[in-house]
């Protein structure tokens, strides 16, 4: 296959009207369209519409994946949930793209030049990502540090920028968050020196501070809490009332570390130092690893040696008997044998004997050609 894209857009707040869906298959017949999907691949040519115009006009997550190295994945957001101001700080360079459009947020994560991977077709990471969209609702933004650490892993910001206010929870990722670890194609050692600063995750609401909330609202807002809840299939009315919760209760949202911000050149040096540290404590093991190998094998040399000397005379017999076969692998076995005596030889200091008796197979079996080859191969 010399070309495959993949195109996923869902929606999560709530299903496409009929009539979005007819507009959907205006743009293209053979897309796979339900009430809250959109998806297609090609092989031979592209979607015939803007990606973004769709995220923004119908849908609240897209991915993008290609066989040549480029991957995306965008979320579209209610501007009213979001501080626009505080997590647009994330943003720089090409790879994270937070935007605001009428009354919705474009957040996108945007990577390329990745090593091509013709076995991924994409399908499955929607579902593995998509939940971070109620995660930031929430005001989890620890996604959006990971697009600013790509970022600059993508050599993207200069070496002084700092690093925007570091999130808690790095050190402690959901299934969600390496998942885009693992989309984005971050390294782990960035990652495992940023998360060094990071604050553990506090635990989210319990549930005496739940009820002791609920019991300050009024009826009616009660009321449409529980309406909500039963009308609405999707996470909506929990997304909804967890922001209003953490709105009102700043000091439960997951915490930031603003003091002594590093720099981009910072991190990323310090990521090259733990990479070469691992690099060399897995040079020692290794070549530990190969000491002992190469140990434990020649005490079974010498001892399997050791045996052949009680079957010396034997298993010149076998050789020979072996080489009046004519036959290729009667020829590999002979020569086997043959270096097993040179070997025995070398160890009992007789090594003259052996080659007299080399000699005379060797002059023996003169026309046998490829036997002859054979010994060569062999150092004999």
């Amino acid at each position: 296959m010399s070309e495959y894209q993949y195109y996923e857009f869902r929606t999560v707040d709530r299903p496409l009207t009929a009539a979005e869906v007819d507009a959907l298959e205006s743009i293209s017949t053979r897309a796979e369209i339900t009430e809250t999907s959109f998806t297609n691949h090609y092989e031979w040519g592209d979607l015939k519409a803007d990606p973004l115009k769709l995220l923004e006009k119908y849908f609240d997550a897209f991915v993008y994946v290609s066989n040549w190295g480029t991957r995306r994945f965008w979320l579209r957001l209610p501007e009213q949930w979001m501080d626009y101001e505080k997590i647009r700080q994330m943003a720089g360079g090409n790879v994270l793209c937070i935007e605001r459009t009428g009354k919705q947020v474009m957040i996108g994560f945007d990577v390329s030049e990745l090593e091509p991977d013709d076995l991924d077709d994409g399908t499955g990471w929607m579902g593995s990502l998509i939940s971070m969209r109620s995660d930031l609702l929430r005001g989890d933004i620890r996604s959006l540090y990971l697009g600013w650490l790509i970022s600059a892993q993508s050599g993207e910001l200069d070496d002084n920028v700092s690093e925007p206010p570091l999130p808690a929870g790095l050190g402690k990722l959901t299934a969600p968050l390496r998942s885009l670890v693992d989309f984005l194609c971050i390294d782990e050692d960035l990652l495992q020196v940023a998360a060094a600063n990071s604050a553990a995750l506090t635990d989210g609401p319990g549930r005496q501070e739940l009820e002791a909330w609920v019991g300050r609202l009024t009826k009616k807002e009660m009321r449409d809490l529980l309406v909500s809840a039963a009308m609405e299939a999707s996470e909506r009315w929990k997304n909804e009332f967890l922001h209003r919760f953490y709105k009102e209760n700043q000091k439960l949202l997951p915490p930031q570390i603003p003091l002594r911000p590093r720099t981009d050149g910072g991190l990323l040096s310090a990521a090259e130092a733990v990479a070469n540290e691992r690099a060399q404590k897995l040079a020692a093991q290794r070549a530990h690893e190969l000491a002992r190998k190469k140990t434990h094998e020649e005490a079974s040399r010498r001892r399997y040696l050791s045996q052949l000397a009680t079957r010396k005379e034997a298993t010149w017999r076998n050789a020979t008997e072996l080489i009046q076969k004519k036959q290729p692998k009667a020829y590999d076995q002979a020569v086997r044998l043959l270096v097993d005596l040179r070997d025995l030889a070398l160890h009992e200091q007789d090594e003259a004997a052996f080659k007299t008796q080399l000699a005379t197979i060797r002059e023996t079996h003169r026309a046998k050609v490829s036997f002859l080859d054979r010994l060569a191969s062999a150092g004999l």
